[in-house]
């Protein structure tokens, strides 16, 4: 047993659960019994953690999946090889979501993401629109940042010729810049406490965790998105907070009007994390959607 293991049980929960799915071992939880499944996809940097004000509302009627994508908290970090078929491009991490549910027992569900994970709610929902029912999407990257960044293909070589160096560089970085960075995503910084605060940086520090951020951003590419959203064929939601300097919120308001019949709800005194920082309104958004636009069968 390697010390992310021995780390990843000696911090689980009662609730956490791991199974096998697409080369990772997934950190999941499963909240609820009714319909129709919720599955809720955090954003970079984050972890399960990010959804933990939201989970049991959300779950009073629904069911609710939540789990740490590959990278973050407590799912593991392989290196992708021949013989490992685990991989981080955002297509790979779609691909993980379908799977995920399929190996729980789930035929579809409606797709909740904050940040890089609306960007990846809103890209199954294009590429397994038969297991979508509906999608929230909130403060998600779809012009800029994650949706949009590239890695030059020429490069690509010699950056993963060189991933022991790069990772090292990158751990530096992350580790100089973490707390800022999270801090960043509050509008009110104070509503951010230390513990809480301290408990996203182990969540992000686990195990050999600047390898596995290291192969994520190699496998970053532009997704076109914004070429794409006419074809989305499911109800949307897009939620953003009022204050939003990450994904600015001039960005949501556009999104709500290019993707087809999509509502949207403003949160006031608000940042990037409306789920956290306004977890009542964030909620409340939520489930009027699901009742005036989601049918389950």
């Amino acid at each position: 047993m390697d010390s992310f293991d021995v780390e990843k049980l000696q911090r689980a929960d009662s609730e956490s659960r791991f199974i096998e799915c697409n080369g990772f071992s997934v950190h999941y939880k499963l909240f609820g019994s009714g319909k129709p499944l919720m599955v809720l996809l955090h954003g970079s940097f984050l972890s399960i953690r990010s959804w933990q004000e939201v989970i049991q509302p959300l779950a009073k009627d629904c069911t609710v999946l939540v789990f740490d994508r590959p990278a973050f908290g407590l799912t593991s970090r392989p290196v992708p090889s021949k013989t490992n078929n685990a991989r981080y491009s955002p297509e790979a991490q779609s691909d993980l979501v379908v799977a995920l549910m399929g190996k729980l027992g789930f035929q579809s569900a409606v797709l909740i993401g904050n940040s890089t994970g609306g960007t990846l709610a809103l890209l199954t929902a294009l590429r397994y629109p038969e297991k979508v029912l509906g999608l929230v999407l909130a403060a998600p990257m779809i012009y800029s940042g994650y949706a949009t960044s590239e890695v030059p293909a020429f490069m690509k070589p010699v950056m993963k010729a060189m991933s022991p160096a790069f990772s090292r560089l990158m751990k530096f970085l992350i580790t100089r810049l973490y707390d800022r960075n999270i801090r960043g995503f509050w509008h009110k910084k104070d509503r951010l406490d230390a513990p809480t605060l301290a408990a996203y940086r182990q969540d992000m520090m686990t195990g050999d965790w600047s390898r596995g951020f290291w192969e994520l951003f190699l496998e970053t590419h532009h997704l076109h998105l914004d070429e794409r959203l006419k074809n989305t064929p499911v109800p949307s939601l897009v939620v953003t907070g009022e204050h939003d300097l990450t994904v600015n919120t001039e960005e949501s308001l556009r999104l709500a009007e290019e993707l087809p019949g999509a509502a949207l709800e403003i949160i006031p005194d608000c940042g990037h994390l409306p789920q956290e920082e306004k977890s009542e309104l964030f909620v409340d958004a939520v489930l009027s959607f699901l009742k005036k636009r989601i049918t389950v069968l």
